[in-house]
C-alpha cells in the first residue's frame, strides 16, 4: 500500500512537471524601468495570462536587457521576439506612416489619444503593422512636455539655439523649423546626454521624465496640462503569427488580459500628468505652463513643417493625416 501511495505521488508529480515543460513562453521586451506604467501594463497582462491557468508563460526583459530600445520592432516583426511595448514612432524609418502616432497637436488630450486608438485612422495602422507580421493587444497614448536647462519652453521660440532631443521625426521637424538643433535618441539615453552638455532640452513622455529621474538634470519643466502638444502612442505589440499559433484557450486568456490593462494604461496615463510634474516641483525645478495661445503657435508650426513633410513622404500620406485629423 505505501508503494502505491509512492507510485500515485511519483505519477502526479511527473504529471506537474510534463505540463509545465510544454507549457508555451513568450518573450517581452522592453526599454523601461519596472517602476514605469508601460512596464506595469506589461507585468499585469503577463500575471492576469498566468493566472488564467492555460499553459501559458509570459517572462519580461526590462531596462533594454534583450533588445536596444529602438532595436525591438525588427525582431518583433520576424518573430525573434514575441511581444514588446514600444513606441511605435521608433518604427517610421520602416513604415513611415507610423510616424503619425507622434504628429504634433494631432491629439488633445487623453480621452481624444483613446477615441483615435479606435477609429478608423488606427485601422489603417493595424492594416500596415499586419503586412510586417505584428498586431497590437494594448493601446495608449502618453503625454509629455518639456524640460530644460536653458531657460522654460512653452512657445517655438524658446527652443530657438538650443540642442534639443525630440521623440520622432515629426516633432524634430518641427523644433528644426523653430530653430533648434536636434540630436535623435533613445528615452533612455536623455539622461546621460543632459549631465554631459550634449544635450540643452528634451521632450518626452510624463512617465519617462519620471522613471528616468530627469528632475535631476533639468532646471524647468513644462508639463502636460490644460494643453498637451506632445501625444505619443505606446502600445504593447505582439508578432502576428506568434499570437495565431496560440490555442483558443491562451488567445482568449491574452486579450481578456490585454482588455483589463488597457484601461490600467488609460487611467494611469491621466495620472502620470500630475505624478510627474508633482516630481519636478518637490525636485525644486521650476514649472512653466502652456497657454492656449503658445499651444495653437506650435500646430500653426507644424502645419508648415511636420505634416507637409510626413504626407510628401508617406504613401497615401494626405488621406492617413486626414483620417486621423478627422477623429473629434
Amino acid at each position: 500500500m505505501k508503494f502505491s501511495s509512492l507510485a500515485i505521488a511519483v505519477a502526479v508529480s511527473s504529471s506537474l512537471l510534463s505540463s509545465a515543460a510544454f507549457s508555451e513562453t513568450l518573450k517581452l521586451s522592453h526599454q523601461w524601468s519596472e517602476g514605469d506604467v508601460r512596464h506595469q501594463v506589461a507585468q499585469m497582462v503577463a500575471d492576469d495570462v498566468a493566472a488564467a491557468g492555460v499553459d501559458l508563460q509570459i517572462q519580461i526583459f526590462p531596462n533594454q536587457t534583450l533588445f536596444k530600445a529602438r532595436e525591438q520592432y525588427t525582431p518583433l516583426s520576424r518573430g525573434q521576439l514575441d511581444m514588446t511595448v514600444l513606441p511605435l514612432s521608433y518604427a517610421g524609418g520602416q513604415q513611415p506612416a507610423y510616424n503619425l502616432t507622434l504628429m504634433p497637436g494631432l491629439v488633445k488630450n487623453h480621452d481624444h489619444g483613446n477615441r483615435l486608438s479606435h477609429s478608423p485612422f488606427m485601422d489603417e495602422v493595424q492594416k500596415i503593422m499586419a503586412g510586417d507580421d505584428v498586431i497590437t493587444l494594448v493601446h495608449g497614448y502618453l503625454a509629455g512636455g518639456f524640460g530644460s536647462n536653458k531657460g522654460c519652453i512653452t512657445k517655438p521660440a524658446d527652443v530657438a539655439g538650443i540642442s534639443i532631443r525630440a521623440a520622432g521625426k515629426s516633432f524634430e521637424q518641427m523644433l528644426a523649423g523653430a530653430g533648434a538643433s536636434i540630436s535623435s535618441m533613445a528615452s533612455s539615453e536623455i539622461y546621460p546626454a543632459l549631465q554631459t552638455g550634449v544635450l540643452d532640452a528634451t521632450n518626452t513622455s510624463s512617465e519617462s521624465f519620471v522613471s528616468y529621474r530627469l528632475y535631476e538634470q533639468l532646471k524647468c519643466y513644462t508639463p502636460a496640462g490644460e494643453y498637451a502638444l506632445w501625444f505619443m502612442y505606446q502600445p504593447m505589440l505582439m508578432n502576428k503569427t506568434t499570437f495565431e499559433a496560440l490555442n483558443q484557450a491562451q488567445q482568449d486568456a491574452l486579450m481578456a488580459a490585454s482588455a483589463k490593462a488597457e484601461a490600467f494604461y488609460l487611467e494611469q496615463a491621466k495620472l502620470g500628468d500630475e505624478v510627474a510634474a508633482k516630481a519636478f516641483s518637490d525636485a525644486g525645478v521650476e514649472l512653466a505652463q502652456m497657454t492656449e495661445a503658445d499651444f495653437n503657435a506650435w500646430r500653426d508650426l507644424a502645419k508648415t513643417t511636420s505634416y507637409p513633410a510626413f504626407v510628401a513622404e508617406t504613401p497615401d500620406g494626405q488621406r492617413l493625416l486626414d483620417l486621423a485629423l478627422s477623429v473629434e
